[in-house]
């Protein structure tokens, strides 16, 4: 009985080893639940958790250049707080991401706004699903404080306060909302530049890319996107699934992009057709979202779909009248977002299906504007460009840097519970062969 209690309790150590080894695999970014089913939404591993507050006198501060992590129930409001000075703009960005298997409906959506101390919107701008593509996906958007010659409004230095709503309908699965929220800083000018948006830019969409096609599998959230270039980039989405891509747009620089969605290879059991199966969204580098395109409703033959024409990377553009064309604001990585409806699984198979994506960057890149200080998320260097010319480096050194991070202390946890585990194991074999009790 001795004999078995151990062997017992050996194999609990051996089974509390593989566990936690599991646990340790499982908590990686960018591992898919199961086969057969997508990614889920990778966020910055190096987001501090915070915790929203009710009232701005609670309200917790969020730091210039960071990220961080909170959760938002149905019809939530929380309030954080930023510190700014009267030179700087601010802007903050939340994406919310809801479960994968959650019921979404046409008027769930994410609201962010920025206030001064007296209670006033500095601007506001929310995000919602919308009547075509009703599945669960991230959404993103973002607010901000612009210091402006000739404002009278959130111009002073003090307390600022961001407010995330959430609003919803009552057929929609009551399961909180996963937000990364980022608060980036874009300096002062050393001298006054142009106060209004400019006028007469070419509209034309550019001849189609040439060249071979080359494969670019597509990150799962804003960290991990993959970098692209000007060229054609083929890879394949799951039902359910929303792939996101990056591309350096610079200083007096357009960005075009379209795609393309292969035809499915069977059919499933449901009548065969799927309204709003299919979306394409552009986001600028403070996650701020500039266009979409035509949701596309799919039948199982090809489609494809195109973003609008954008005027050209300008500091002035955010004097515009125009949604979307006062977003091209600043230089620096432009994020593309792509999303598969889980319908078009059952109504034509599982998948995955063929997807393209045209990508074209025109123009030569102009000066930056006159700042005060470095430009951070706002500039496109180097080590972008290269990057995003396909040679494998798809993602950025950040991410990269991440995810090896907590795949280096994922092994280091895991060789380390193994071997606690063994040494529990041989301690207690080596017990049943001593002589003498228990």
């Amino acid at each position: 009985m001795k004999w078995q209690r151990s062997r017992g309790r050996a194999a609990s150590a051996r089974g509390a080893a593989m566990g936690a080894a599991v646990c340790v695999l499982a908590a990686l970014p960018g591992q898919a639940r199961a086969d057969g089913e997508p990614s889920p939404y990778v966020f910055d591993p190096g987001a501090k958790r915070i915790s929203g507050a009710a009232t701005t006198s609670e309200a917790k501060q969020l730091d210039a250049e960071g990220t961080y992590r909170d959760s938002i129930e149905p019809g939530g409001t929380l309030v954080y707080r930023l510190n700014l000075d009267a030179r700087t703009n601010a802007y903050v960005s939340a994406v919310a991401v809801p479960g994968p298997a959650t019921t979404v409906a046409y008027g769930d959506k994410i609201k962010i706004s920025l206030q001064n101390s007296r209670g006033s919107d500095c601007s506001s701008n929310d995000a919602q699903f919308g009547t075509a593509s009703k599945y669960p996906r991230p959404l993103a958007a973002y607010a901000y404080r612009l210091v402006e010659k000739g404002a009278y409004s959130c111009q002073e230095a003090g307390p600022y306060y961001v407010v995330i709503e959430r609003t919803g309908e009552d057929t929609s699965t009551p399961e909180p909302w996963e937000l990364e929220i980022r608060h980036v800083s874009e300096p002062e000018l050393t001298s006054p530049g142009p106060s209004e948006a400019p006028s007469g830019w070419a509209s034309a969409s550019p001849e189609p890319v040439g060249g071979e096609p080359r494969a670019q599998a597509g990150g799962t959230g804003f960290y991990d996107a993959a970098a692209l270039g000007k060229g054609e980039w083929t890879t394949e989405i799951e039902p359910g699934a929303s792939l996101f891509y990056r591309v350096p747009v610079d200083w007096g620089q357009q960005i075009f992009a379209g795609a393309d969605l292969g035809s499915a290879a069977g059919s499933g059991s449901g009548p065969g057709f799927v309204s709003g199966a299919f979306s394409m969204a552009l986001y600028n580098p403070a996650r701020g979202l500039v266009d979409t395109s035509n949701s596309l409703s799919y039948n199982g033959k090809q489609k494809t779909t195109a973003l609008d024409p954008l005027p050209p990377v300008a500091y002035e553009n955010r004097f515009g009248s125009r949604s979307g064309d006062k977003e091209m604001r600043f230089a620096g990585w432009y994020y593309l977002r792509v999303s598969l409806s889980p319908l078009v699984g059952q109504e034509f198979g599982p998948g995955p299906y063929g997807l393209t994506l045209r990508v074209d960057v025109t123009g030569d890149p102009k000066g930056a504007p006159a700042y005060a200080g470095p430009a951070g998320d706002f500039t496109v260097g180097p080590g972008a460009r290269q990057a995003a010319t396909g040679d494998g480096t798809s993602r950025t050194a950040a991410a990269d840097s991440g995810t090896m991070t907590l795949v280096a202390a994922g092994g280091i946890g895991m060789g380390t519970v193994l071997v606690v585990g063994l040494g529990v194991w041989t301690l207690l074999a080596r017990r049943r062969a001593a002589p003498g009790p228990g």
